[in-house]
């Protein structure tokens, strides 16, 4: 066989046990791994991509030697001045789906390569437009979209593979923490829920969803009374989940419409659209009502609407607490402790019952009822 044909068959054959080899599933070699944790702030979707190193015996040697302080040149790239990775291998990731706020420093929706300059007391984080490089070998701080300084916290108790977790949720915050060996990087993750709210009920006002369904434009309204924002806007939202082709004349919609009317100034109007209302509740949405206007201080009217719903049915379990709070707020305690040891004769659900016997206990002590 001519040695020209020998060594393409050869290559042929190196090349098929290649491809063959490399479809074969094999666990990752070295002691880093990759990881990622996701979290839900307000309804933004964060989520972080990263490599985890792990301290092996290296105690006390990791800050400011492994990890070098500040910016150095690693002589290897084309950096002479590049950060710590957070993490190992190719670029930590942070993703946002919305606009952020690290720190309280805006940083807009996008996918960011996540470094920091570290200090013994006080780290830099940086979050940089290129997210697909390998380390930082190649950083440029003209990549740069938002640097952030926070303190660096001291753990009693090692942590021995590099890890990021989330803590501290709220409806709008969260703290991310970047944990390892002893030491732990947090900072604070916010959002501007109520403009991203809005921003979404618009989406799906444009999809179209918005209107298959009254309670979709009855819930968006009613977002934005509650958080007492995009008044005008909120009020076609609440007139169309009445009058359109999918809309209904119910007390969660008509309580709606009027709340915001009031906002505007329009109690006439808001009272006509509450005369509607009323008879279309049930006992328990006045109940909900006037709870809701007693967190107002709205204690007047709070009394109408539990008497409205005693009226209805006074044999009801939400109509007997409504009338017992309408007496405690008259400062009629015998009356609201009689009303009280008949909701509890009438509580079977455990929750309720153990709410009615908190009830009776602060009346019987002459406090207010929570």
């Amino acid at each position: 066989m001519p040695m020209n044909k020998k060594l393409l068959i050869t290559a042929c054959l190196v090349f098929a046990a290649t491809i063959a080899f490399s479809q074969i599933t094999f666990p990752p070699g070295g002691p880093n791994r990759k990881a990622s944790v996701s979290q839900q702030i307000g309804i933004t979707d964060v989520r972080i991509d990263y490599n985890r190193p792990v301290v092996n015996g290296r105690e006390g040697k990791i800050w400011g030697e492994l990890v070098h302080y500040g910016f150095a040149d690693l002589h290897y790239g084309t950096s002479k001045a590049a950060p710590w990775r957070a993490g190992a291998n190719e670029n930590t990731t942070f993703t946002f789906s919305t606009d952020v706020f690290i720190e309280g420093k805006p940083l807009k929706a996008g996918k960011y390569g996540f470094f920091i300059a570290m200090g013994p007391e006080k780290a830099t984080l940086i979050f940089s437009n290129v997210s697909t490089a390998w380390g930082s070998f190649y950083y440029d701080s003209k990549d740069d979209a938002l640097r952030v300084d926070v303190p660096v916290v001291k753990l009693s108790e090692s942590i021995e593979r590099l890890t990021y977790v989330f803590s501290d949720e709220t409806d709008d915050a969260a703290i991310v923490s970047l944990q390892w060996e002893k030491v732990k990087i947090p900072f604070k993750i916010s959002v501007d829920l109520d403009k991203e709210m809005i921003a979404a009920y618009r989406r799906e006002f444009n999809s179209g969803i918005f209107y298959r369904y009254w309670q979709n434009m009855q819930m968006a309204a009613n977002y934005c009374l509650t958080h007492n924002i995009n008044i005008d806007e909120a009020i076609g939202w609440a007139e169309r989940s009445i009058n359109t082709y999918f809309g209904e004349k119910n007390f969660s919609t008509l309580s709606t419409y009027a709340g915001l009317l009031e906002k505007k100034g329009m109690k006439a109007k808001a009272d006509s659209a509450m005369q509607l209302a009323y008879p279309l509740a049930t006992t328990l949405q006045l109940y909900s009502y006037g709870r809701g206007l007693e967190n107002q201080k709205r204690n007047a009217e709070a009394i109408e609407v539990y008497k409205k719903s005693y009226d209805k049915n006074p044999s009801d379990l939400y109509s007997l607490m409504a009338i017992t709070r309408a007496h405690s707020l008259q400062g009629k305690n015998k009356e609201a402790l009689k009303y009280a040891n008949q909701t509890l004769s009438y509580a079977k659900d455990t929750y309720f019952a153990k709410y009615a016997e908190e009830v009776l206990a602060n009346l019987k002590e002459g406090k207010p009822i929570n």
